[in-house]
């Protein structure tokens, strides 16, 4: 018996298909299961891979008896894809598509309870997909990108000169079919980097840290044309249109993703339940706060999605 089988759950690295590009999929299945079972499908947010941190929340879904499906976005990570670290929020939500539709299809899964788990940017885009028809059972969105234009002016009319050239000449190579202009995804105040607040390098060495994972184990940059857009993409627009219950967890000190907006988007769902705790954008993933959010997701899917 492997180590994954005596924790609970099986994990299988698998492949779905998106456009033609191969997306990587780590499959983890609870071990015991005497009938089908929600599935939970994740996604990675901005810049960063799943192998950052997911994989800890899957092990926990997965031995509470979810099946649960970590992919990448195709351009990251284990995925396909050229050229690498593209941010394409149209292709990312295509991909979110075919990542449900692929967790319908396996063994062991009740293919109508299907729970979308996303974080930061991708917190956005289980909300838009969510407000746009996906037959999801539940939603979690854990300090989600909700409104561009509040991210942007997060970020600062000074940091934002400072990547405007990098973004303005990415768009042009990207005409010129030529490679990237890249920029850092995470740096110090200072930095031409897209997050630069004070908690976001600290932040990103004990994601790195917890994770298992060095310095230099994934890129740590993104395609700069995505600030061309991250302005006009709001998922918030269409919270009033989700059908399904969703947590909504903010941090009040975000300075990312502001508590502010969130909590105004979150009002506009149906049925949300909202949890609010004090620390920055970085603190859900890792200790002491983990556990705390882990429980908080653990209680809510066994209220709205529970395992028969």
């Amino acid at each position: 018996m492997s180590a994954d089988d005596q924790a609970g759950y099986t994990r299988t690295d698998e492949w779905f298909d998106s456009e033609g590009v191969r997306c990587a999929a780590a499959v983890y299945r609870p071990t015991g299961a005497t009938a089908d079972t929600p599935a939970v499908v994740m996604a990675h947010g901005f810049g960063t891979p799943r192998a950052i941190r997911l994989f800890a929340y899957a092990e926990i879904f997965a031995r509470a008896g979810y099946t649960v499906l970590v992919f990448d976005y195709r351009h990251f990570g284990d995925s396909d894809g050229q050229p690498r670290q593209l941010l394409d929020i149209g292709k990312q939500l295509v991909d979110w598509t075919n990542a449900v539709a692929y967790a319908r299809t396996l063994d062991g899964v009740d293919s109508a309870r299907i729970v979308g788990w996303g974080t930061s940017f991708a917190g956005g885009h289980v909300l838009t997909r969510a407000g746009a028809g996906e037959n999801f059972a539940a939603v979690i969105a854990q300090v989600p990108h909700v409104d561009g234009i509040a991210a942007v002016r997060a970020t600062g009319l000074r940091r934002t000169m400072k990547l405007a050239p990098s973004a303005v000449i990415d768009q042009i190579r990207a005409v010129r079919g030529k490679s990237p202009r890249y920029v850092e995804s995470v740096g110090y105040p200072g930095d031409v980097a897209v997050m630069a607040t004070p908690d976001a390098a600290p932040g990103r060495d004990k994601l790195l840290a917890e994770s298992g994972l060095e310095s230099g184990a994934y890129p740590e940059t993104v395609a700069a044309r995505i600030l061309l857009r991250i302005g006009l993409y709001s998922p918030g627009r269409t919270a009033s249109k989700i059908t399904c219950p969703v947590l909504v967890q903010i941090m009040s000190e975000d300075a990312i993703t502001p508590a502010a907006v969130c909590q105004k988007v979150a009002r506009r769902i149906p049925d949300a339940t909202v949890h609010i705790h004090k620390g920055g954008h970085f603190d859900p993933y890792v200790q002491p706060l983990f556990p705390t959010i882990i429980e908080e997701q653990l209680a809510f899917l066994k209220r709205v999605v529970p395992v028969q």
